[in-house]
């Protein structure tokens, strides 16, 4: 084997070594994300704040769970910007009067109206990663987050997270989507490892059955956007196919995320039973397989497009860096709970891309969004707004699967 196959092998040295520099790159990238008074501006193509663009509550809370990990790597200055993000999120971001976080701040510090299921998701996961690294203030900021998801996200009865509120919690919207619950997956999974309370772990399990039996009957593409009686709408924004939050038809990124966190799921709560989790496990890997046979390749060059009609078929031929993060992920997930050879053989190819075409070799961090030719294009996202899918792919491949990434980085749980 040439060395320069070993680089993107997985269990290779030189593929861990190469991961640790991407490691150390991407934290030394977003080191001027704090805004005075905490919370996270948006990064430029070159690290560099944007101060004129909105200062987001999910951006800020991923800046805080990154930095806490980096806390635990010995990357130096980690703490301290970890608990600028954590102060954000006590202070300026959080709704005093309402409760709960604003969407976010403009620039002129004008409050974003709503309340975003999927901002409170990440805010949970990154006290979560604050209580780990002893930032001051984030096991408040754990409390509070969890109890006020409860009151205003949570249904107990469905099972399930709504998606949106106003400012002040008095209208609910009608959507239902599955982009927040996913990440309620990994804020619950996150909180259970943190706080032992494994009502947080029996909570997505339940998201995750709604999951699967969506996604089962659909040919393993997951539907992404519900009615508030959760009715599947495949017709969903057809008409904006490429939406930020809301895109039209199946997104193989999230198939290929979902995965991996059914994966914990089912490792983390059939600890002691193997054919308990093997269901799901199998789940995982239709899920997996499925978007990557759509997506990877799907038009003549490499990468896995943003977005797929309900036959498979590439309606959005972008390539998101966050959905090539979660395919290194689970790729080395699925090889090492399998040890089937292809996920390795995915694994390389992912790696080889990643370093060839989507790896800012000059300015540092990944390029956040290319066109179906591999070029850098802005349209859904400028810049690279943050660090955690990418910093999390270094991460994930060499770290036990059963066990969320803040906490197995902290107690050195590699494979």
């Amino acid at each position: 084997m040439g060395e320069r196959n070993r680089k993107y092998t997985i269990d290779t040295e030189e593929n861990r070594e190469f991961l640790k520099g991407i490691t150390e790159n991407l934290l030394s990238f977003g080191h001027g994300f704090p805004s005075p008074k905490g919370s996270s501006y948006y990064l430029g193509d070159d690290g560099t704040p944007w101060k004129d663009r909105n200062r987001e509550t999910w951006i800020t809370s991923r800046m805080a769970h990154v930095y806490s990990i980096g806390t635990f790597l010995g990357h130096e200055g980690s703490k301290e910007l970890a608990a600028a993000a954590i102060r954000g999120l006590r202070e300026e971001l959080h709704d005093d009067k309402n409760g709960g976080w604003y969407a976010g701040l403009t620039a002129e510090g004008e409050i974003l109206p709503n309340k975003q299921c999927y901002a409170h998701a990440f805010v949970i996961l990154a006290a979560s990663s604050g209580v780990l690294a002893g930032i001051e203030g984030a096991k408040e900021l754990l409390e509070d987050a969890l109890n006020l998801y409860d009151l205003r996200f949570w249904n107990e009865e469905e099972g399930l997270s709504c998606d949106t509120w106003n400012t002040e919690f008095t209208v609910l919207d009608d959507y239902r989507g599955l982009n927040a619950n996913m990440h309620t997956v990994e804020a619950f999974l996150a909180a259970a490892d943190v706080t032992k309370d494994e009502k947080y772990r029996i909570r997505a399990g339940r998201i995750i059955d709604h999951v699967i039996g969506w996604a089962s009957e659909n040919h393993w593409r997951i539907p992404e956007h519900f009615t508030k009686e959760w009715k599947v709408d495949l017709e969903c924004n057809k008409e904006k196919p490429a939406d930020q939050f809301k895109p039209y038809g199946a997104t193989p990124g999230h198939g290929i995320e979902w995965s991996r966190l059914i994966t914990q799921w089912a490792l983390s709560t059939y600890k002691d039973n193997q054919e308990g989790a093997k269901k799901y496990i199998e789940a995982a890997e239709h899920l997996f397989n499925r978007a990557v046979e759509d997506a990877w390749n799907a038009d003549g060059a490499p990468g896995i497009v943003y977005t797929t009609d309900w036959e498979g078929k590439p309606v959005v031929h972008d390539r998101m860096h966050w959905t090539l993060a979660e395919a290194i992920n689970t790729s080395a997930v699925l090889y090492h709970v399998t040890k089937k050879e292809t996920y390795a053989e995915n694994y390389a190819e992912f790696m080889e891309y990643l370093d060839e075409k989507v790896m800012d070799h000059v300015q540092g961090s990944w390029f956040h969004q290319m066109n179906e030719k591999n070029e850098v294009i802005g349209t859904v996202w400028r810049g690279k707004s943050d660090l955690y899918h990418a910093f999390q792919a270094t991460l994930i491949p060499y770290h036990t699967p059963e066990l969320s990434i803040a906490p197995a980085v902290k107690e050195g749980r590699k494979i």
